[in-house]
């Protein structure tokens, strides 16, 4: 174990997840460590593992979407013309109810999965997915191609100490992606996010909690130095997923670089129970890399 550092030191972290921003990091705040590493092609689908849980996610962070038809047979030919903006995405916030894949207890669907895009932006095809039974141990479910060939079943052991089990469909197995719980409070990822003006889901690069359990409130505008814990009083904490999320940095199309919003400090209350403010002052690395995230933390 690393020991936390002391109240009111600044320390600087960054997290890069390469150019065309294929990685995913998992961090922990206390420590100013990333836990581990991964591809964001590593795995497709993510299933809750509490002894109650029953929600299957996708990876956003390829631009995954779902949708359920009116079928409980796989083996039978599936027709996506037509589905179009029917296609439904994980909401940034996380919000357990509003996932593409949706109480699937209750009819048992077979879904329509959408694979999203490889690392050169290609378009990996869709599959049908039928997930038949979850319990306190684990899920079972099917995934068929397109005609309904290839039929496969499979079995996923729940994990007590993750939030979730991740499975890739290419090879057929589940996949460790997330730490355990405890040991993480943010990913830096790609992912889907759902605009409304207009109506579109948009791939962005930011910080999630990655349902790390972390809490999150943010001071607009504000001076870094001079933000302090007594400032959550007016602004209340929040656990959506996306509560740090991609806004702290924007693209200026003048001149054709991100550019950052380091008066935009988050007061985040970590799984060690410890209260650090942060903020991020770059979006490129020494070599002038964009997908760096460079930040400062300090902890109240």
């Amino acid at each position: 174990p690393v020991p936390a550092r002391p109240g009111g030191e600044v320390v600087t972290g960054q997290a890069c997840l390469g150019s065309d921003y294929g990685d995913q990091l998992w961090y922990d705040i206390g420590t100013n460590s990333v836990v581990t590493s991964n591809s964001k092609m590593d795995w497709d689908l993510a299933f809750e593992c509490g002894v109650d849980g029953w929600r299957v996610r996708l990876n956003t962070s390829r631009f995954m979407r779902a949708l359920a038809t009116s079928s409980t047979d796989i083996t039978q030919p599936l027709d996506t013309t037509g589905f179009g903006t029917q296609w439904r995405v994980d909401h940034n916030t996380g919000s357990p109810d509003s996932t593409a894949i949706d109480d699937w207890r209750i009819d048992e669907p077979v879904y329509a999965l959408e694979l999203g895009f490889s690392e050169i932006g290609l378009p990996m095809g869709v599959r049908q997915l039928h997930v038949t039974s979850v319990d306190a141990s684990g899920y079972t479910f099917e995934i068929a191609q397109m005609n309904g060939s290839n039929v496969q079943s499979f079995t996923i052991a729940k994990d007590p100490s993750r939030s979730y089990v991740h499975f890739k469909i290419s090879s057929g197995q589940p996949v460790t992606i997330a730490p355990p719980k405890g040991s993480y409070d943010l990913a830096f990822t790609q992912y889907t996010f759902q605009f409304y003006e207009p109506y579109t889901a948009y791939l962005v690069t930011g910080a999630v909690n990655a349902f790390s359990g972390m809490r999150v409130t943010e001071v607009v505008n504000a001076d870094f130095d001079a933000v302090n814990l007594s400032d959550t009083l007016a602004h209340p904490f929040s656990m959506d997923d996306d509560a740090i999320g991609y806004e702290w940095k924007e693209y200026d199309f003048d001149l054709g670089v991100y550019v950052m919003h380091p008066e935009r400090v988050f007061i985040v209350h970590d799984a060690e129970g410890l209260f650090h403010k942060i903020h991020f002052v770059d979006f490129y690395n020494d070599q002038g890399e964009r997908g760096c995230p460079t930040f400062e933390v300090v902890t109240l």
